[in-house]
């Protein structure tokens, strides 16, 4: 009996020291191998809920982008009116009305700069069949503090000038559909003069439409000046007609 009871006694204490030691390496393993998967899954969760920033433009790179996009914008809107080394020039008006000029790239592109003169076309007619024409058109430079960037042919008013004679003043125009027809009716013509008929109460009124119509060679001083020389067929001789803009 107390050999059988000591073997129990054995056993059972063997079987608890065993099933401890299991307890424990468990409880080991665990708490061991825990701190890394904890570990994987913070960085797991770190990852995903931590998106990478953006890097925002300071204010003035993005004000520098939009000024230069709007910029671009407007030289692209100005490609086409804008003129080059020779261009078409036409002079027009009705017979008891005044001189009209208009400067386009191409017979078929809108004018890029139309202007009516005070002086009557009849007066402009007979100063042109004694000699040579000058014109000159002047106007207003902006003050410094006021200035802002105006292409030379985009000022509105004008004083002018007939061979050194001040003949009032120069208003810039829109071209409309009344001035659109004119250039359309003398589209074929490169150079020449000429009478167009009158329509409906315009015959009646100013009488027939007097034409010139010219190439002329555009010579550009500074943003403050350009000049432009009718081209003579013949390249001899100084040109009947000259034409100035000037920034003063």
């Amino acid at each position: 009996m107390a050999r059988t009871s000591q073997d129990s006694s054995k056993r059972h204490f063997h079987w608890t020291k065993k099933v401890g030691t299991e307890d424990d390496e468990a409880s080991t393993f665990k708490s061991s191998s825990n701190p890394n998967e904890e570990d994987k899954r913070e960085n797991l969760k770190t990852h995903v809920a931590m998106p990478t920033p953006r890097k925002k433009l300071p204010a003035v790179a993005v004000a520098r982008l939009r000024s230069v996009l709007t910029a671009f914008g407007k030289n692209r809107s100005n490609l086409h009116f804008g003129l080059g080394p020779r261009v078409v020039g036409t002079l027009f008006g009705y017979r008891r009305g005044h001189v009209h000029f208009a400067f386009q790239k191409d017979p078929n592109s809108p004018p890029a700069f139309l202007v009516e003169l005070a002086t009557p076309i009849s007066g402009l007619v007979r100063e042109m069949a004694s000699g040579l024409v000058r014109i000159a058109l002047e106007c207003d430079k902006e003050k410094e503090e006021e200035k802002k960037a105006v292409r030379l042919l985009e000022e509105p008013v004008w004083r002018t000038y007939c061979n050194g004679k001040k003949c009032g003043f120069a208003a810039r125009r829109e071209c409309g559909a009344k001035e659109w027809k004119i250039l359309k009716a003398v589209e074929p013509i490169s150079m020449g003069a000429g009478v167009l008929p009158g329509s409906g109460a315009e015959a009646g009124a100013d009488g027939e439409l007097m034409y010139m119509r010219a190439k002329f060679e555009r010579i550009v001083g500074s943003r403050d000046s350009e000049a432009f020389y009718m081209m003579n067929p013949d390249s001899n001789g100084a040109p009947e007609l000259s034409i100035y803009l000037l920034r003063v």
